[in-house]
Formats: C-alpha cells, structure tokens, sequence
C-alpha cells in the first residue's frame, strides 16, 4: 500500500496533540510529532477523497505551513530503525517497548514491535497511557484488540496475564506488521490476527476488549463491543481528550456498561469500563 506525509509545522506539542485528535476522524494510520512537527500517514486512495477537507481543517485552525508528500514505503523500517529510541513506561510493573536490534531491561515486560506504517510505537501518550493500565488490570482470560496496529497492546496484556488475542485492523499493512511483532515478542502461538473490521467477529464472546481508536469510531463501535463482550467482562478505551470524556462515558452507560476509572495524561485519557 501507498502512503502520503502530511507535514505540519506547530508551535508546541500541545498544538501538535489537539492536531492529531482532529485528524484522527480521518483515515490516516499513523503519527509521529516533536515540538515543532506534526507527521501524519494516510493512504494515498484516501488521501485523494479527504485531502480537501483536511486543508480546510487546518486552514480553519489558522495553520499554513504543511505539505502533503508521498511516501517511499519500501525506506520506511529503515527509516524507524534509525530514529526510534525504546519506551520505557513506568509503573509498579515496568514496560519496555524495543525494536529488535534494541537490549531488553532487565525487570521489564519485553515488547519487540516491527512497526511498518502502523500506529504503536509507544511514544504516543495513548499507547503508553494504555499499556501501563493493562499492566495494573493484569487481565485474565481472551480478549480482542481493536485497530490493533502493531500489536503493541495485545503483546502487553498477554505478557501480563492474558491467555489469548484476537488482534483486528482494517489495514492489511498494519495485519502484517502485528503478525511481526507478535513473533518477535515470542507470543505468536497465542495470537490470531484478522484484517476487517467488526465485520470479522463472529458470535463470540471476549473476557475484555482494548480499543485505542479515536472518539467517533469508538461510538461507533460501542454497541459491537457490548454484544462481544462476556457479563463482567472489561473494556479499554483511548485514542481521545478530556474534553471528549462526557461524550464516551454517555455513549458506554447506554451501551450497558459501567465507568470503572478515567485517567488523564498530556490532556489524553483511558477510559475502563466493565459490562453490566
């Protein structure tokens, strides 16, 4: 698949995380962003539909200074490889997020990721934010990882107590890079991945489900996670800011489900619910 680079200059990177919720109602798949720059990923068959649009977001938020680019995908592992630097994401139980040529730290849970154009290196607030409360949950049993990207998510829970996952993305280059990473982290054995949507579950039932997507798809697919979900069982959401919040908690309680903890880190927030 081909990609294109939306590259936008920001004054901060407060402005750059305000930017990335926004452009998440769009389908771009994956973001990386610094004090003074903001780089989002798309397909490029996507990019034609919604290139206007996001134009006119950015232009409504008085910002000028971007570019649209293509992208050589065949540069970007090698491209990652030379920048990325692990995650370590504390707690009472110590995560280390790596590429492959990085050292596991002793004491840590290893998460080895191969990445390709998929969203799930760790450095995102969310995904840290996420996998940091999946380690505190120590989850039990089967679950489902939503736009699971590399896979980063569903490596964590399993390596914290999770016995198997189903890992669904609606990008087959995101499917490849999580069937990496699963291998590389040694948990393959316990992994399924599907490319779709929701349309690939099938009448089953899941003892928790992770979702870090972003607030209309998560609305959107509340009603699908609470017929998937077992009576009990938990729900894990970010991809959205405090402000959003109200609009998530009234969504889940109609959907049958119970607001058990919000945290918020950097103006981003998980949310855990559990099916009543």
């Amino acid at each position: 698949m081909q990609y294109v680079e939306l590259n936008i200059n920001v004054k901060d990177e407060e402005q750059a995380d305000i930017l990335t919720a926004m452009l998440s109602d769009y389908p771009f798949e994956a973001f990386e962003s610094d004090a003074s720059s903001l780089r989002a990923y798309i397909p490029t068959t996507e990019h034609e539909l919604c290139r206007r649009q996001v134009s006119t977001l950015l232009e409504e938020w008085d910002i000028s200074d971007y570019a649209f680019s293509e992208v050589e995908q065949q540069n970007w592992n090698q491209q990652w490889e030379s920048d990325f630097e692990p995650v370590d994401v504390e707690g009472a139980t110590p995560i280390r997020i790596r590429a492959p040529h990085h050292e596991a730290k002793e004491g840590a849970v290893d998460v080895v990721i191969a990445p390709r154009m998929s969203f799930g290196t760790g450095h995102h607030t969310t995904t840290a934010l996420m996998s940091q409360t999946i380690a505190e949950l120590s989850l039990k049993g089967r679950g489902l990882d939503m736009g699971c990207g590399t896979g980063v998510l569903a490596i964590v829970a399993l390596k914290c107590g999770a016995e198997k996952m189903v890992c669904v993305d609606i990008d087959d280059w995101a499917c490849d890079s999580c069937r990496d990473s699963v291998s590389l982290s040694g948990v393959e054995h316990k992994v399924e991945v599907r490319c779709g949507s929701t349309d690939v579950l099938r009448r089953e039932q899941f003892d928790f489900v992770l979702a870090n997507i972003n607030r209309n798809i998560l609305q959107m697919m509340l009603p699908h996670f609470a017929q998937r979900i077992s009576e009990g069982g938990q729900l894990l959401m970010s991809g959205f800011l405090g402000e959003d919040i109200v609009h998530i908690t009234a969504s889940a309680l109609e959907c049958g489900f119970a607001v058990e903890q919000v945290k918020e880190r950097d103006e981003w927030v998980v949310m855990v619910c559990r099916k009543e």
